[in-house]
């Protein structure tokens, strides 16, 4: 059945995904997007239907219910992530106000089902085995406040006709990743003969292509699965893995240097997600 889904965040890293993923299956698109956002999305202006907002997380509840009609599925993909200052910056708290007017004016209108887009930081690390219903300790505001959010929106929606999916996302990598991140960093380097320093590289991880867990978010509106749903792969691979995978593609393993890199005080040894998806 294909059905009318607003999508926030459509031309983000993951949201650019998402949306790529529900037009390839057919079903009919309404985006958020800051003024002139939709040459950013790679979408034809015949593929969506495109709301303009400068903030999506000021406007009001009512701004948001004059959209919402028609609206069988919200994909809820937008969030505050600067590079560098979003795990602890205040502005996670206006995400969390702006997404609850969001939710209620999808409550409002009876829309089918809401997905929230979390984090496996919301778990409590380290952990190789996070199934959905792990235990919960985060450590960063970026993580408290979408906690915080998934508890709030399990209160909003309890006994309306809306359905809650929160989809909670490990580590992606792919198309449109920020430069400055492990795989596109990597290759840059290795690209131009500069060496690369790196931890031990024993921390373990659970990395996911972007495009693939868009395609596992749009498989939930399918699905209909509610709950918590796990964005991941499963598989655990080593960081020094994931190095000297990418080196051997520039032939290039003499330039990484294991060891000489800091190590970040709250990176988790482990975190590796078991993927719960219908």
């Amino acid at each position: 059945m294909k059905k009318r889904i607003l999508l926030t965040g459509a031309s983000g890293f993951v949201g650019r995904q998402v949306a790529r993923a529900l037009i390839e299956a057919g079903h009919r698109l309404v985006v958020t997007m800051r003024p002139g956002g939709l040459e950013r999305s790679g979408m034809g202006a015949d593929e969506a239907d495109v709301i303009e907002t400068p903030d999506l997380f000021a406007e009001s509840e009512d701004w948001w219910a004059a959209h919402m009609a028609g609206v069988d599925t919200v994909i809820h993909a937008a969030w505050y992530v600067e590079p560098g200052k979003y795990l602890d910056s205040s502005r996670n708290v206006d995400c969390v106000a702006g997404s609850l007017r969001l939710a209620d004016a999808a409550r409002r209108a009876g829309v089918g089902q809401f997905i929230g887009i979390g984090t496996c930081f919301e778990y409590r690390l380290p952990n190789d085995q996070i199934t959905a219903d792990a235990a919960l300790g985060p450590v960063t505001l970026y993580a408290a406040a979408k906690l915080a959010l998934y508890h709030m929106l399990e209160r909003r929606f309890a006994g309306s006709a809306t359905q809650l999916t929160w989809a909670r996302l490990f580590y992606l990598f792919g198309v449109g990743e920020h430069p400055a991140r492990l795989f596109p960093m990597l290759h840059r380097k290795l690209a131009g003969g500069e060496t690369v320093e790196l931890s031990s590289g024993d921390k373990i991880r659970d990395f996911l292509d972007v495009a693939e867990a868009g395609s596992m978010i749009a498989r939930v509106v399918e699905s209909q699965q509610a709950g918590v749903v796990n964005i991941c792969s499963g598989r655990a691979v080593t960081i020094r893995e994931i190095a000297e995978e990418i080196a051997d593609i520039h032939g290039r393993r003499d330039l990484l240097r294991f060891g000489t890199a800091t190590v970040h005080p709250r990176d988790p040894f482990a975190v590796v997600g078991v993927p719960n998806i219908l």
